[in-house]
């Protein structure tokens, strides 16, 4: 397993990150724990989490993702040896302190305590927005639209900074992050941070995925001018780009079987690029799926992938995906794709 360096700061996170937001709701306690053990295994030191999980959210199982693994790491007791990150919920979700939940210093410090309580840790190694309190455009929507008569968001953004500040100077939290950000919003709070001696962010959490490289388009420039990394989630496309659902299938179990709220990567655009990389790499002996996660993980603004499974045999084959490296062959088909048809599912 390759480690990178996170942000500018003195970790050294595995290229593959463990993303949990199954667990409580696809997954027992017991199958966490045998995921994360066979992650710790593989050589995977960086797992990802957020109090709004396990998704969809629901308030009668917010928070459970936490706890399970904060049971996992009380019986296993390798606190020390891991980098744990979390992420505080934005506005407009229900599921969390009654829909009351923006940036506000009593939130974040609320969300911070109970964060540690359930992970059943004394730190938090990177605390994350979950996405911004302001008017900006996250979770697929594309294009900006000013709202009329909206508040300036820069006076917000620097009380954000000082609450986290807080955190930092009281030992509970050692870095900060964001999550579906804009390159605005990302250069916003690195120049405050700069300006008032504040915690830097270090990282965004985007999603990436070969239907959907948006990020691309200013923020990778972020990334690797400011030392910001990407930490990209859905690489696999909410498990579309391993092929499984093409031809109309749905798997026992599968998320889109379960949930089918999750019909951002299934449109016609998205079926028909997946058919074409799914191609590519069968072609060319390689599973789709491992395929697709190189591909992310090997992106030079890249520094940790977040993978996800629901079974150990899914993620085995994921964690291997670190073992494989692309022919130029393979990389140039995949251009060519993605020249014909671009982001399908932003």
């Amino acid at each position: 397993m390759e480690y990178r360096k996170l942000g500018n700061t003195d970790l050294e996170v595995s290229a593959l990150c463990l993303g949990t937001m199954t667990y409580g709701k696809q997954n027992t306690q017991e199958e966490a724990s045998s995921q994360l053990d066979l992650a710790v295994e593989r050589g995977i030191n960086f797992i990802d989490t957020a109090e709004m999980y396990p998704v969809p959210p629901e308030k009668d199982t917010q928070g459970a993702t936490e706890t399970m693994i904060g049971n996992w790491l009380a019986a296993r007791g390798r606190r020390d040896d891991l980098i744990i990150a979390t992420k505080i919920a934005g506005p407009g979700l229900g599921t969390v302190r009654d829909g009351k939940g923006d940036y506000s210093l009593a939130n974040i410090e609320t969300a911070v305590d109970e964060s540690l309580q359930r992970l059943r840790t004394d730190v938090i190694d990177l605390y994350q927005l979950h996405w911004p309190a302001r008017n900006s455009n996250f979770f697929g929507r594309l294009g900006f639209t000013p709202e009329p008569d909206e508040a300036d968001p820069v006076p917000e953004m620097l009380a954000v900074l000082e609450s986290l500040q807080k955190m930092v100077e009281a030992g509970k939290i050692r870095y900060v992050g964001l999550s579906n950000e804009s390159a605005w919003g990302t250069m916003k709070f690195l120049e405050l941070a700069e300006r008032h001696g504040l915690p830097r962010m270090v990282s965004v959490q985007n999603p990436y995925n070969l239907l959907n490289r948006s990020y691309e388009v200013g923020l990778a420039e972020v990334s690797h001018r400011e030392a910001v990394s990407l930490l990209p989630y859905s690489p696999l496309a909410f498990g579309v780009l391993s092929g499984k659902y093409l031809g109309g299938e749905r798997p026992e179990n599968a998320r889109l079987t379960l949930f089918d709220r999750f019909t951002r990567y299934t449109r016609d655009p998205g079926i028909r690029a997946t058919e074409a990389y799914v191609n590519v790499a069968r072609e060319h002996g390689l599973d789709p799926a491992q395929m697709a996660l190189e591909w992310v993980t090997s992106r030079p603004f890249v520094t940790s992938n977040i993978i996800g499974a629901t079974t150990l045999a899914q993620l085995e084959n994921d964690i291997d995906s670190a073992d494989l490296t692309l022919s130029q062959e393979v990389v140039d088909a995949i251009e060519a794709i993605h020249a014909e048809a671009p982001n399908p599912c932003p």
